[in-house]
């Protein structure tokens, strides 16, 4: 991908030519931010593919998307990607539009995640479907997507493929409350450096995002079981430390757009 960065809309209109992204959890906080940054760097002729639970911000951000005068087509996914019935949505979808999907470059952020119970410490996570179903939406379906959408675009000459799985500090430090978040996250980086490994010609990084201020933040530090913890998470956001989403996002998106990353990579925010 080429050099530069730009951040108003007519810098950086249609810079990455035709392409073919996907980027699951895109109705709030990063992935919402992250859709807005790359919308307008994709050529005429380029597809979106947005993914989440909530049908009406994510119908809203793709209205929002539409009225960017790029010729940008923007197709919505609905689906809860932690049952098998919403990820057979989401795999048909991808087998479906990406075939079709023009070559030049295919872009897959797997951003979609969730906390699990961090009322509750590792002693008391004793229930197998509690366990499972957090897995299932965290780790499996991240996997499912990923091969699905590697196989639907295919290898195509001249084109390239970026796997980005949003990570975390948690994928390579514990924290106390957080045993479903932290092996998930920690799963999902492992998973990618195999990736990165088996397939030489996909770009694959691991971009932890930093401390974000969302609605995620605010159930850290209201929630977390662990009081030290939990006073922790609520000096960050007493000290101005938390980070915006965009701010965040455009860091990723420089890492694209810079391409030197090893592939397979462990990138946080605060590394760039």
């Amino acid at each position: 991908m080429e050099p530069g960065v730009g951040s108003g809309a007519q810098s950086v209109s249609g810079r990455w030519g035709t392409a073919v992204c996907v980027l699951t959890g895109a109705s709030r906080g990063f992935g919402r931010s992250l859709a807005r940054l790359l919308a307008p760097r994709l050529g005429e002729g380029s597809v979106l593919l947005l993914l989440a639970r909530s049908a009406a911000p994510l119908a809203e951000l793709a209205a929002e998307l539409r009225g960017g005068g790029t010729g940008l087509r923007v197709e919505c996914v609905v689906a809860d990607l932690g049952c098998e019935q919403g990820l057979g949505t989401a795999t048909a979808a991808l087998r479906e539009v990406l075939p079709a999907a023009p070559p030049g470059r295919l872009l897959l952020v797997n951003n979609a995640g969730s906390l699990g119970d961090i009322s509750k410490s590792f002693l008391d996570l004793t229930n197998p479907d509690e366990v499972n179903s957090y897995f299932a939406f965290n780790v499996t379906s991240a996997l499912c997507l990923t091969s699905t959408a590697l196989q639907a675009f295919g290898k195509r000459p001249g084109s390239s493929r970026t796997v980005v799985n949003i990570s975390s500090l948690c994928a390579v430090k514990p924290f106390k409350n957080w045993a479903l978040y932290c092996s998930g996250k920690a799963s999902r980086d492992m998973m990618f450096q195999v990736l990165a490994l088996e397939e030489p010609d996909v770009r694959v990084l691991n971009y932890a995002p930093g401390p974000l201020d969302t609605d995620m933040q605010l159930l850290a530090r209201t929630k977390t079981g662990d009081p030290e913890m939990r006073q922790y998470f609520q000096s960050l956001q007493e000290s101005g430390k938390l980070i915006d989403c965009t701010v965040s996002a455009q860091k990723l998106v420089n890492l694209l757009e810079e391409d030197t990353f090893s592939s397979g990579a462990h990138v946080d925010f605060y590394d760039i």
